[in-house]
C-alpha cells in the first residue's frame, strides 16, 4: 500500500472557477482519510487531481514517496468507487469485478482467487454468476467496490459512494467499507456530504469550505478543539449554539463573558486556555461563545434566564428551543417548562468554545485532552474569516472574466 502527500495543491477550471486553493494533507499507510464538506467544496475536484484525472494548478501529489506530476492516471496504481458507479449489464457480477484485473492480462489463476476473496469479504459470492439488473442498489454498489479491491491497488478512492441510498443500507454499507479497508489493510481516501458517515468511518477528517482546507483532525478533536466557528458549526449533530457580540470583563479576580441576556463566568481551565485574555479583558474587544447542547440544560436552576418556546426530538433526545434576549439556544431538556414562559438554564463552564467575533478563530489553546497524532497538517490554522473572504473573491471570476476565457 502507499502514503499520500499533497503539497500545496490548488485547481482552476477554465471558466475561472478555483475548485481548490493550497490543500496540503498527508495520509498515512493504511490509514482513512475523508474528505468532508458541503456541496462544491471541491471534495470530487480534490479526489480527481489525486487520481490524475484533473491536472492541478500548482502543487504536488506524492504517492508511495513517489511525485506524481508525470504519472499518467492507470499508472499510479488507484482504484477508484464513484456515486452510482456504472457497471456493465451485460456482464455477470464475476466478469464486472475481473474487468481490471483482465485489462492488465492478469493470468485466470489470480483472477478466480482474488474475485472470490473480494466476494467472499462484501457478501457476493451468492450472486457471482448473476447479472447486476437483477440486484438491488446496494448490490451493485458492492460490485463496484468489490470490482476495485481485487485489484489490491496503493491507494483507494471513494467519489460519495453511497449518495442516494437509504439510511438502512447506508449504514450497513458503511460497515460493508470499514470491513473492506480493516481486511484489505489499504489506504483510504473516502469523500462525503454527509457527516454522519465521516464520523463514522474517518480516522482523521479533511474539513473542506469553498475549496479551502478549514481543519485536519480526529472526529474527536475537531469536536473538542475547533479551529475556527465554521468547523466548530459543522462538526456536532445538533449544531453548536452561539452566543454573539459577548466581551470579558475581569471582576476582581475573576474573568466573565458578558453578552445580551446574561454573564457567565469564565472558569479556572477555560482562563488558563485563554493565552491572549488581557486583550480581550475590559478593551470591548468582541468574542463568539459556542456552547454544544450537551453542555446546556433547561433547570431549576441555572446560570442564564431565557424564553422557552417549544420542544424538538432527534429520535433519541429531547431538546429545549429557547430564546435567550434575540439568540436562539437548543439546550438538552431537563426541568420541563410551558410554551412562552422564562426558565432557566445550566451551563457547564468548564466547556465553553471561545472565538475572537472578527476573525472566527478559536481563542482557546489545546489542552492535556488533545490527543496529537503527531500529523503536521493538524497544526495549519485556517485564514481569519476577514482573509478568507478576501480570498474566495479573488478565486471567484467576475462575469466579464469568465466570458472572455471561454471565448
Amino acid at each position: 500500500m502507499a502514503s499520500l502527500n499533497l503539497n500545496g495543491v490548488s485547481k482552476a477550471y477554465l471558466s475561472g472557477v478555483t475548485a481548490l486553493h493550497n490543500v496540503s494533507l498527508e495520509a498515512e499507510d493504511k490509514e482513512f482519510i475523508v474528505i468532508v464538506g458541503g456541496e462544491k467544496c471541491g471534495k470530487s475536484t480534490l479526489l480527481k487531481v489525486i487520481a490524475g484525472l484533473e491536472e492541478p494548478a500548482s502543487g504536488t501529489v506524492t504517492i508511495g514517496g513517489k511525485n506524481m506530476a508525470d504519472v499518467e492516471t492507470k499508472e499510479r496504481d488507484i482504484a477508484m468507487v464513484f456515486r452510482q458507479d456504472p457497471l456493465n449489464p451485460n456482464f455477470t457480477v464475476f466478469d464486472n469485478m475481473a474487468y481490471g484485473l483482465r485489462l492488465r492480462k492478469a493470468p485466470q489463476a489470480l483472477i478466480e482467487q482474488r474475485v472470490k476473496i473480494a466476494a467472499n469479504i462484501l457478501g457476493l459470492t451468492e450472486v457471482l454468476y448473476r447479472k447486476p439488473k437483477v440486484l438491488s442498489a446496494a448490490d451493485r454498489q458492492r460490485i463496484a467496490i468489490g470490482r476495485a479491491i481485487v485489484r489490491e491497488p496503493k491507494l483507494y478512492l471513494f467519489d460519495e459512494p453511497l449518495a442516494g441510498i437509504d439510511e438502512n443500507l447506508r449504514r450497513d454499507m458503511l460497515n460493508v467499507i470499514i470491513n473492506v479497508q480493516a481486511r484489505m489493510q489499504g489506504t483510504f481516501v473516502y469523500a462525503t456530504k454527509n457527516l454522519s458517515e465521516a464520523l463514522t468511518i474517518g480516522t482523521r477528517l479533511v474539513i473542506l469550505k469553498n475549496g479551502l482546507v478549514q481543519q485536519i483532525d480526529t472526529p474527536s478533536n475537531l469536536y473538542d478543539y475547533p479551529a475556527n466557528t465554521y468547523v466548530a458549526f459543522y462538526i456536532g449533530s445538533p449544531t453548536i449554539n452561539f452566543l454573539q457580540n459577548a466581551k470579558v470583563v475581569k471582576e476582581g479576580d475573576g474573568y466573565f463573558a458578558e453578552f445580551e441576556g446574561g454573564k457567565l463566568a469564565l472558569a479556572e481551565n477555560i482562563v488558563s486556555r485563554f493565552e491572549k485574555i488581557e486583550e480581550y479583558a475590559g478593551t470591548g474587544k468582541k468574542i463568539i461563545i459556542g456552547i454544544r447542547h450537551e453542555d446546556i440544560s433547561t433547570s431549576a436552576e441555572g446560570n442564564l434566564t431565557a424564553k422557552f418556546n417549544k420542544t424538538q426530538s432527534d429520535g433519541e433526545a429531547t431538546y429545549a428551543e429557547c430564546d435567550l434576549s434575540g439568540q436562539p439556544v437548543l439546550a438538552t431538556l431537563g426541568s420541563k417548562a410551558v410554551n412562552g414562559a422564562e426558565v432557566k438554564l445550566a451551563v457547564d463552564l468548564s466547556r465553553l468554545y471561545i472565538f475572537d467575533s472578527e476573525t472566527r478563530l478559536t481563542l482557546l489553546k489545546r489542552d492535556g485532552g488533545y490527543k496529537n497524532t503527531g500529523h503536521k497538517d493538524a497544526d495549519r490554522l485556517p485564514f481569519p474569516y476577514p482573509e478568507e473572504q478576501a480570498v474566495i473573491e479573488k478565486l471567484t471570476p467576475k462575469k466579464e472574466d469568465t466570458k472572455k476565457k471561454l471565448r
